[in-house]
């Protein structure tokens, strides 16, 4: 992990590649504490305006715009960069409006799922001399360590969902679908897609009729750290707490809680369980 500015600056400059959310400002902040100033590449349509204030240097481009992006890094002189904050499914297939650059890279993807898309965008970035690191490499203390992460344990019930919940969310996010889903009495409520983890719960809420609900969310198969690591915010506990969800489950090592302290605390008001679970290890011979 990296903890000298020294030894950064003589490699090249770092880069955050920003979307939206937290996940941004949390990382120029980890960066910042360990004394390395960011160049920031925010797309518009995702980065909040309030980076202006948070960035010494930051440049602003568009969906699609892959090579105007990698044209502002290697005018910054960055040969590291971090993927941070998300960009909405949804926007992703809709509102791309591709440059040269990313046509040509849509164009060479056989499957156009995230996975597939942001991976090849990692490769070309590669190809350019730009390494992407992992998302967490500044924010290790708001990785889930395993065990329960608050006061309250989960209920026998509660530990029946998370297990049956576990099996049919590793089934999705190896399908790429997505990472979350809402489970009652070992029956599964609701699925992610493209909307989200908390659109998914609130919309588990309106179909349980005031049955309690119990959320996974859990990381991919092999997870790329780089990119689309699972995250829990304080959001999503209101969420949770509004439909009367009572447990949620996450894979330590791999799910970033934002506002921890805080977080967990509500989650203990709310009288939500947090378990944290280690991943199950790869199958033997499956890539990473």
């Amino acid at each position: 992990m990296p903890n000298q500015s020294s030894s950064a600056q003589s490699a090249g400059e770092w880069g955050l590649i920003a979307g939206n959310g937290r996940f941004p400002f949390l990382v120029l902040e980890g960066a910042r504490s360990q004394g390395i100033d960011m160049a920031v590449v925010a797309i518009r349509e995702e980065a909040s305006p309030e980076l202006e204030g948070a960035a010494k240097r930051l440049h602003w481009v568009s969906l699609g715009e892959l090579g105007k992006a990698i044209e502002l890094l290697h005018s910054e002189r960055v040969t590291r960069a971090v993927m941070a904050g998300q960009v909405k499914h949804a926007k992703i297939f809709s509102s791309i409006r591709p440059d040269c650059k990313m046509a040509r890279l849509l164009m060479s993807l056989a499957v156009k799922n995230t996975d597939s898309l942001i991976g090849a965008v990692a490769r070309v970035l590669e190809e350019e001399g730009i390494h992407l690191v992992d998302s967490t490499a500044f924010l290790d203390p708001l990785v889930a360590r395993a065990g329960v992460l608050t006061k309250r344990r989960p209920t026998e019930d509660e530990c029946a969902d998370l297990e049956y919940g576990r099996r049919v969310a590793r089934h999705i996010a190896a399908l790429d679908l997505g990472q979350t889903v809402v489970i009652s009495a070992c029956a599964c409520v609701a699925i992610e897609a493209m909307e989200g983890t908390d659109a998914t719960v609130d919309r588990a809420s309106h179909l349980a009729s005031g049955r309690r609900l119990t959320v996974v969310k859990v990381s991919k198969p092999g997870q790329d750290m780089r990119f689309d690591v699972p995250v829990v915010g304080l959001p999503t506990i209101e969420v949770m707490r509004r439909g009367g969800a009572t447990a949620l489950g996450i894979d330590a090592g791999r799910t970033l809680l934002f506002d921890r302290a805080e977080l967990i605390a509500a989650a203990d008001r709310a009288g939500i369980a947090i378990d944290s679970a280690e991943p199950p290890p790869l199958p033997s011979g499956a890539g990473a």
